[in-house]
């Protein structure tokens, strides 16, 4: 037994790399290099001016309380898949210190905005660097137990892995054991599982490990053994709806004249109208009309079923979109008629795209569980649209569908905040539409 437990030294992360890892070193490192220091060298190291003058000492704490959200911020958003955590640094900075700077704003209260922006270029600057020096995860220690469905993992996930053929802890002090949790192990398994559980190391059912390298869960069936709670945070989900009206208010007035701009170049483009609306499946499977800028050329519509299905398919290269839908899709500006679905309460920023009500009733008679992704309120973007693109065949509503349910039981304000930042990048990269 003692073999059993005796980890290979040289396989230990070095400790520099351990303690970059943790979040309480990366705050106070981020408090001291990017926050402290860079404010006694702002005041020239005179501590008694700092402490009398209330532009400094507020400058301070918000500073402070904004690289710490920084912080945790950038933790939070590098558990998703496919998240580059230093891609996530400065937006992620950037955000704190707007939310922070804009509290102080609405109290009236002084601040110092050229301290304000050195300590957010230092702090920045700070975490960057630890991101350089911070252990990363290795995809060679993930050891694989023979048994069950374990091989369904490898061909999706192309995981880099070693097998276990025998019932021994492998010799690897950051091991990370991935198993069929489901299957019937032998009694020496099951004592492996639990003394590498009681020494620190993972032990993992494949299917979350399939979910965290693809950002998409798998759907043969509804439990809650795979969505934990098959009601999502109702706490979030009013919260989300407040921010939804909030800002589809503020930037309704924003969006007025690209808006106008854009319905007369297509009233000028092409014959029909400015507007495509199309009854479409919503939240808690409500049908509703969706609002968008027309970017196809009017056909007669179609009536037979599978007409009516591949119909509401957009396919690539499609001949029916037109030269300005092209350019409004490629944009995404084609969407924006969307904040009066989601003041409707209709729909929500982010969230499982709407689909056409012939391929929602399709997806029902193939997918007996479909209705639950209705649970949530579908968005004008999403974890798919970020990750997957465009949907051009019936293929491909598979995946699309596993990233839904990622979505809906990953539903929470980081998910969120990953989606908007990823929108971002496929907005002004031009990706992902047709």
């Amino acid at each position: 037994m003692q073999q059993m437990i005796e980890f290979d030294r040289a396989n230990r992360p070095g400790r520099v790399q351990l303690f970059f890892g943790s979040l309480r070193a990366q705050a106070a490192l981020c408090l001291l290099f990017g926050v402290a220091i860079p404010v006694l060298i702002y005041f020239r190291g005179d501590v008694g001016f700092i402490a009398r003058n209330a532009s400094a000492v507020n400058s301070t704490l918000v500073a402070a309380v904004a690289t710490l959200s920084g912080v945790v911020a950038v933790r939070k958003f590098g558990i998703f898949p496919g998240t580059i955590t230093a891609s996530y640094i400065f937006p992620a900075f950037a955000a704190c210190y707007s939310v922070a700077v804009s509290v102080v704003l609405l109290a009236r209260e002084p601040y110092s905005g050229a301290l304000l922006t050195l300590t957010f270029l230092t702090a920045t600057a700070v975490r960057f660097a630890i991101s350089a020096l911070e252990r990363r995860d290795d995809a060679g220690r993930y050891y694989l137990v023979p048994g069950g469905d374990i091989d369904r993992l490898l061909p999706d996930v192309g995981l880099v892995s070693t097998t276990l053929h025998t019932p021994m802890l492998p010799a690897d002090a950051d091991a990370v054991i991935v198993a069929d949790l489901h299957h019937d192990h032998t009694a020496e398994w099951e004592r492996v599982f639990a003394i590498a559980a009681l020494h620190g190391l993972g032990v993992y059912h494949y299917k979350q490990v399939w979910e965290a390298q693809t950002g998409k869960v798998h759907i043969e069936h509804l439990s809650e053994n795979s969505f934990g709670s098959l009601l999502p945070s109702n706490s979030y989900a009013k919260v989300k709806r407040l921010i939804d009206i909030l800002f589809s208010l503020a930037v309704i007035p924003i969006l007025i004249v690209p808006l106008a701009v854009a319905a007369l170049v297509i009233r000028f483009d092409s014959p029909g109208p400015i507007f495509f609306r199309q009854d479409r499946i919503g939240y808690r499977g409500k049908a509703f009309s969706v609002l968008k800028f027309r970017t196809m050329r009017v056909a007669a519509p179609a009536t037979e079923g599978v007409d009516r299905l591949h119909a509401a398919i957009t396919q690539d290269d499609d001949v029916r979109i037109t030269k300005v839908g092209r350019f409004l899709r490629k944009t995404r500006i084609d969407e924006l008629p969307q904040v009066f679905n989601i003041l409707r309460g209709e729909m929500s920023w982010i969230g499982p795209r709407p689909e056409a009500q012939p391929l929602s009733e399709w997806y029902e008679s193939e997918i007996p569980f479909y209705l639950y992704r209705h649970i949530v309120r579908p968005g004008i973007t999403g974890w798919a649209q970020v990750n997957q693109g465009h949907v051009a065949g019936i293929s491909e509503v598979h995946d699309k569908l596993r990233f839904d349910f990622y979505y809906i039981k990953n539903f929470s304000m980081w998910l969120d905040l990953v989606i908007l930042f990823k929108t971002a990048v496929v907005v002004v990269r031009g990706s992902g539409a047709k």
